[in-house]
């Protein structure tokens, strides 16, 4: 899902006769600049969600512990 409005050009083969039109993106798809910035956030709620607690010192790690085991996960 994108924050924020991203358009981009008609795909070859869909013309329409004097019509200028766009796209209006709803989904981030590879290639975009907000692309791994998407890909992030959704990968760090996830990781949230399953109980993970996200760095102060570095937002890419994120750790869990349940009893004696330890995880960290460095996205």
């Amino acid at each position: 899902d994108l924050l924020e409005e991203v358009y981009m050009q008609v795909p070859q083969g869909y013309d329409r006769k004097g019509e200028n039109l766009v796209c209006k993106l709803h989904k981030s798809l590879y290639g975009l600049k907000q692309s791994p910035r998407n890909w992030f956030h959704k990968l760090s709620m996830a990781l949230k969600e399953f109980g993970f607690i996200q760095s102060k010192a570095d937002h890419t790690l994120f750790t869990l512990k349940q009893g004696d085991v330890f995880l960290a996960v460095l996205v």
